[in-house]
Formats: structure tokens, sequence, C-alpha cells
């Protein structure tokens, strides 16, 4: 950005907080990678709004990176109330699907039963880690979308010369 450091932390923690609040509601994280492009896409408009320069699709895909790791930690968290309701809901579809299918192998029945307790830390940070990388990955991709669409300034037109002085007057 031309010699200037841009301030990342502020943008990335808003689109970041958004696209992750979006993404752990129940029926909305459906369109989980969506959000997460589109809070990258929110950081980058704000990251273009403090800039007085153009961002570079760099500087887009940087704060996107950074949005899609706050997204993954919020999302984490916002999703720890509803485990139950995620898990109840798979379970169902799951038990649903083996009504339909004869075929079903004897697993299944295994993973419904193993699912229905508490998630360990292992897994809690073994998500996290998986959701921080796919979630920078969608994040970048949205910065790089938000900086083509937001980031461009425009350069005032030069000017010409200013006008002649008109000379002072004469002194008595």
């Amino acid at each position: 950005m031309n010699g200037q450091k841009p301030r990342l932390l502020r943008p990335a923690l808003i689109g970041g907080a958004a696209a992750g609040i979006l993404s752990g509601i129940p029926l909305l994280n459906c369109l989980c990678c969506l959000w997460i492009i589109v809070g990258a896409a929110l950081a980058a408009s704000l990251l273009a709004k403090d800039s007085p320069v153009s961002l570079k699709s760099s500087d887009g895909a940087l704060v996107g990176a950074f949005t899609g790791v706050v997204a993954a930690v919020v999302d984490s968290f916002v999703s720890i109330p509803f485990q139950a309701v995620n898990s109840a809901f798979t379970k169902r579809l799951i038990e649903r699907l083996g009504a339909y299918l004869d075929q079903m192998p004897a697993q299944w029945n295994d993973y419904l039963t193993q699912r229905d307790g508490p998630v360990s830390i292992a897994w809690f940070f073994g998500g996290l880690l998986i959701a921080a990388v796919v979630f920078a990955a969608f994040g970048a991709l949205g910065g790089v979308i938000g900086a083509a669409l937001f980031g461009k300034k425009t350069t005032p037109a030069p000017q010409g010369s200013p006008p002649p002085q008109a000379p002072p007057p004469p002194l008595p």
C-alpha cells in the first residue's frame, strides 16, 4: 500500500465476528462459506474506507484470511450452545436414511451412539484448526473480491496552475 501499513485488525475482527455468528447459528450455517466470503468482503470494504490509497488484491487476501480465522474461532464458540440441536438433527437424518436404505452398514448405529455425548477438547480444537484453514481460504477469496469491489480510490484530476494573482495596490 505504497509504504503505508494497513490496519487489518479492526476490519478483520468486525467481519470475522459477523461471519462467525452467522455461520454458527443453525439453519443459517447452511450458507457458511457464503457468510465467510461476505464477512471478508465487509472487512476489505472497512479497510478501504480507512485507507487513503487503493487496496491491492494482496491486501484484500490478507485481511480476508485474518477474517476467516476470526470467524472460525467465533463460529466454534457460537456453535457450542447449538450442539444438542445439531446432534439431534443429524441423528434424525441418519435414522431416516437408514429406514430407506436396506444396505446401511452397522457402524452407523455406533456412530450415532458415540455422538450423543459432549464434544471432547481434542475434537473441539481439531475442528477449530480445520475450520480456521478452510475459513481462511474462503476469507482470502472474499477479501480479494472485496478489494476489487470497494478498494479502488479515484485519483483527483490534475489541476492546472492557479490563476495569476492581481498585483498589490500601490502604496500612498
